[in-house]
């Protein structure tokens, strides 16, 4: 009797959980992102308006990424999901989500040019949805965007001081729109390590020798092995790049991983060159 009598309790304090939690977000737009970017994109421009829920953790492989149960759970209440398009997982629930739920923000954001569409994309999206509160995305819009233009402004004047546009350079594909944005020549670029085999190993060295590329770039997300044995190949020093704020050290932000990334390949052409 006692134990059905804890049991009982057990779980009446769990339905009253359940009960009360989504009553703390009834004032709040219920927003997920995909992923780290939009995540902090729809923050930033929604404010107080909306409630986010980022599901990919940011040193994942998006594409790799396993749904956790409650991230079916935010995806199915989501007033609106912001994605990429190479969530494999997105389109299967589509069924599933709130009719008209799933937003997709196509292309990179890996330059600040890039991140400045997907800012301006989410205001628009949720000044559609929340039009009391348009005046305010467009406020946090502008604001945001000024400082990526500043970021930018600076990091392309920096890369221009220091003549990159003459550096060869082997890129994995994810960091190239950055690395060409930057200035540097991506005169070699290849894919998805693990569709990569030692004769495409081979075959890419011989590539960046032949270019006298000075950096091998690597994705963080993607795996980094394939890029350091490249690097040890060419004679090339090995540099890697992230996709996503958070996964590297002092970069809690999209624009602090910016700036970050841009430091990094910089820094790289000081002593080779």
């Amino acid at each position: 009797m006692k134990l059905r009598t804890q049991l009982t309790s057990v779980l009446v304090l769990a339905l009253a959980i359940l009960c009360v939690a989504p009553l703390a977000s009834l004032g709040a737009y219920e927003v997920v992102a995909t992923h780290s970017v939009l995540g902090e994109i729809a923050k930033t421009v929604g404010g107080e308006y909306v409630d986010v829920v980022t599901i990919i953790p940011s040193g994942f492989c998006p594409a790799h990424y396993d749904l956790a149960p409650s991230d079916f759970a935010a995806l199915l209440h989501a007033h609106v999901v912001f994605y990429s398009g190479f969530e494999p997982w997105v389109e299967r629930l589509s069924g599933s989500t709130k009719e008209g739920a799933l937003v997709q923000l196509r292309g990179s954001w890996n330059t600040p040019a890039d991140a400045i569409e997907k800012t301006n994309a989410v205001a628009q999206v949720l000044a559609e949805r929340i039009p009391e509160g348009a005046a305010t995305f467009a406020a946090n819009a502008e604001q945001y965007v000024a400082k990526l233009q500043a970021v930018s402004d600076e990091l392309q004047r920096r890369a221009a001081e220091m003549n990159v546009s003459v550096v060869p350079v082997v890129c994995m594909e994810w960091q190239v729109s950055f690395v060409k944005w930057l200035g540097f020549q991506a005169a070699v670029t290849y894919g998805m390590p693990e569709g990569l085999s030692l004769r495409d190993l081979v075959q890419l060295a011989e590539t960046g020798r032949a270019v006298k590329a000075v950096l091998v770039i690597d994705n963080l997300q993607s795996g980094i092995e394939f890029g350091a044995k490249l690097a040890r190949e060419v004679g090339a020093v090995h540099v890697v790049l992230s996709n996503f704020p958070g996964a590297l050290p002092k970069t809690a932000t999209l624009i602090d991983t910016l700036r970050r990334n841009a430091d990094a390949l910089l820094g790289a052409i000081q002593p080779v060159r």
